[in-house]
């Protein structure tokens, strides 16, 4: 153990950037390697030191590490099933040098459905206890809605069963997978299906079909919002507060929502507790420059279509639907640190082919 304290103790450079973090990365494999080999204290002498790194780094990276295979071992950086963070995944793993012995992946991988045997409280979940069968919504022709099916299934053991799901999901269809091309997904007993089921080793082809079926029909859908209708509305909060909100009335009757089909929630939080919750001229302009500085860069042309806006209670609320999660990640992300000074930013990036979040914005 003293061994290990002696690499470790020296001060290290702080890490800004993943050219910081490979070279720290580097300067250690040899000895994270032979832990990982030999099976030693992984959790103290990998794990406790791998982690505080890539929180340094950014908030949201998680990591998996094994041998794949008896020269080589694998760090798989991870999400966890986090949307907004899966481009930083990417990235970090695209900038990672060739090290010998290593194999570096972004995000967990999908693997073969005969490999899946995962075990969770005493429960097993593989190709012969879940089966499967999709809902069909003839209201939303496009959503994806998957019934996953267990024999062990209850209502006492439902969080054991969904972890089970989701991490079964994630070792068979990939961890991308599982984010982007299923849209609602729960689980039941098997003997309260109502539909037909399907072997569970068919959900990969299911979603493929579906997948290309849905950009085969949206290819090139676009919206032009330059002169759309907005509507200004007014409404009171529950605590008595007023609520101010502009909505592009027009967009949200547009026919063709789910070729948009990622809901940007982007929330400023001014936070002065005057003016009745509103915000003040002051609070008025910083918005406005925040909100511009967003718009400018996801633009309706390139897939980002700015539904509206929601004021109060000192909070705005500002929201997109976008043909993909990539790229508001890291516009957001950059406009938080930017302003971080200033005012508090925080956002979140999740499915909605049907913008569903918004029907309280209609009016028919």
């Amino acid at each position: 153990m003293s061994f290990f304290k002696s690499l470790f103790s020296k001060k290290e450079q702080p890490i800004h950037s993943y050219a910081d973090f490979w070279n720290w990365f580097q300067q250690h494999e040899k000895k994270f390697f032979k832990v990982l080999k030999n099976q030693d204290d992984i959790h103290t002498l990998f794990f406790e030191k791998l982690s505080p790194k890539l929180n340094e780094l950014r908030e949201g990276f998680w990591f998996l590490a094994g041998m794949y295979a008896d020269t080589t071992a694998e760090l798989i950086l991870t999400a966890d099933g986090v949307t907004k963070n899966i481009v930083f995944v990417e990235e970090l793993v695209a900038a990672a040098p060739k090290i010998n012995n290593w194999k570096i992946t972004a995000l967990k991988q999908p693997s073969d459905v005969s490999k899946l045997g995962v075990n969770i409280d005493g429960y097993k979940f593989d190709a012969t206890s879940l089966h499967f069968y999709a809902i069909n919504h003839p209201e939303m022709p496009d959503e994806i809605d998957i019934i996953i099916t267990h024999d062990k299934y209850n209502e006492e053991n439902r969080t054991s069963m969904l972890n089970g799901m989701y991490i079964a999901l994630d070792v068979f269809l990939g961890e991308l997978k599982t984010v982007t091309t299923i849209d609602n997904l729960d689980i039941i007993n098997t003997i309260d299906a109502t539909e037909e089921l399907i072997p569970f080793e068919k959900l990969k082809d299911f979603l493929i079909w579906r997948e290309k079926e849905f950009i085969e029909k949206y290819q090139g859908t676009r919206h032009n919002t330059k002169n759309d209708n907005y509507a200004a509305m007014e409404g009171t909060l529950q605590n008595g507060l007023p609520l101010l909100a502009i909505i592009n009335a027009e967009l949200l009757h547009w026919d063709s929502k789910a070729s948009h089909p990622w809901i940007v929630h982007v929330e400023l939080n001014y936070d002065r507790a005057n003016n009745n919750g509103l915000p003040t001229d002051d609070d008025y302009e910083l918005l406005s420059e925040i909100e511009d500085n967003i718009v400018a860069q996801l633009k309706d042309a390139e897939g980002y279509l700015n539904i509206g806006r929601q004021t109060a209670d000192s909070v705005r609320e500002v929201y997109f639907a976008c043909i993909d999660f990539r790229k508001p990640s890291k516009v957001l992300d950059k406009i938080k640190k930017t302003y971080q000074d200033k005012i508090k930013i925080d956002f979140e990036i999740y499915k909605d082919k049907y913008w569903q979040s918004f029907h309280r914005f209609m009016h028919e």
